[in-house]
């Protein structure tokens, strides 16, 4: 009988016991050799040198060391990458494709809990019920009937920014509301856009037309700061901008200029710069939800992470192509 694979650990050891609690590390263990008591955070340490010499496969998360050259000349066994986290850009190097190592990423289940998360924003948002909530803490009294006027989900506005895997999940949960739905994606066809169940539309116009903006498209030098001043500008009095992105995608001083004048309200999981400085009046504003990056899995999420990482390495052992391969082509235009 043929031994199993050998593994390691590459991440950061807080979050072990709640990618694979005990269950699923049983499962993992059951696929590969490896040490749960050796969870590597340098790559250079001599006990990380000792183990990558011999591995197979490296399953990396959050806190993992950049995979680059240095690495891989210290694993020269290594065969497969999977990762228990979102993407791999930016820490897993041109490298390791060149070498034929194949890439497996959790991605798509951490997208999940980001697309829920939007979901309940959008439904909240178009209740008024941040907005309500604040005013219900501080007058203590029901608001009158008049003040509900244009308040309400059906028929409501909803742009998605980004066809991207959170984006798609977006316009997958929002199927079965009342909402009329765009969709601004420069790489998406219009067919694509209906059959996801939106409207394509340009930038511009999406914004002008929507009551509830959300964002999901990566963080690259086209997107970067798309969300400017003069864009900002163009959301009707009373929309609400959603990000569950990055904060990059948006200007944050004209943003902050936008929420302190009242005209329109935010939804913020993510900021530029995050954290926001103390003195941030973001913080405090009646129509700002602001979150400390929640949006993505946390808790016993992440055991959604540890389970398609052990997936992934079941059908690596039966010789089944990966579910969640990563091709290097695939980070040009995603995040």
């Amino acid at each position: 009988m043929p031994q199993l694979p050998r593994a390691v650990f590459a991440l950061n050891p807080v979050h072990l016991p709640e990618l694979f609690p005990p269950p699923l590390m049983a499962r993992l263990r059951s696929l590969v050799r490896i040490d749960p008591a050796l969870v590597v955070r340098d790559f250079t340490d001599p006990g990380a040198a000792r183990a990558l010499a011999q591995a197979e496969v490296l399953i990396t998360g959050w806190g993992c060391p950049p995979v680059d050259a240095d690495v891989l000349a210290a694993a020269p066994g290594l065969r497969a990458l999977v990762h228990a986290a979102g993407s791999v850009r930016g820490w897993v190097g041109d490298v390791v494709w060149e070498r034929g190592i194949a890439v497996s990423s959790a991605v798509d289940a951490n997208a999940l809990p980001v697309a829920e998360y939007t979901l309940a924003a959008v439904l909240f948002a178009g209740k008024d019920a941040f907005g309500l909530r604040e005013r219900f803490r501080t007058g203590h009294t029901f608001p009158a009937p008049a003040d509900y006027a244009a308040v309400g989900n059906l028929g409501r506005r909803v742009g998605i920014i980004g066809a991207s895997r959170v984006g798609r999940r977006v316009l997958e949960l929002l199927l079965p509301f009342d909402f009329t739905v765009t969709l601004h994606d420069p790489y998406v066809e219009d067919t694509e856009a209906v059959a996801l169940g939106a409207t394509p539309l340009p930038l511009d116009e999406l914004l002008r037309t929507s009551d509830i903006v959300s964002l999901h498209a990566p963080d690259t030098p086209e997107t970067h700061r798309m969300l400017d001043r003069r864009r900002l500008a163009l959301i009707p009095d009373g929309g609400v901008l959603i990000n569950t992105s990055r904060g990059a995608l948006v200007d944050p001083g004209a943003l902050q200029d936008e929420l302190v004048s009242g005209r329109i309200s935010a939804v913020l999981d993510v900021t530029e710069p995050e954290p926001l400085p103390a003195d941030s009046p973001l913080y405090t504003l009646p129509n700002v939800f602001l979150t400390p990056h929640i949006a993505g899995s946390l808790g016993n999420e992440l055991a959604r992470l540890g389970r398609t990482v052990v997936d992934e390495l079941t059908r690596l052992s039966a010789g089944s192509p990966l579910a969640h391969a990563v091709l290097r082509g695939d980070l040009v235009n995603s995040a």
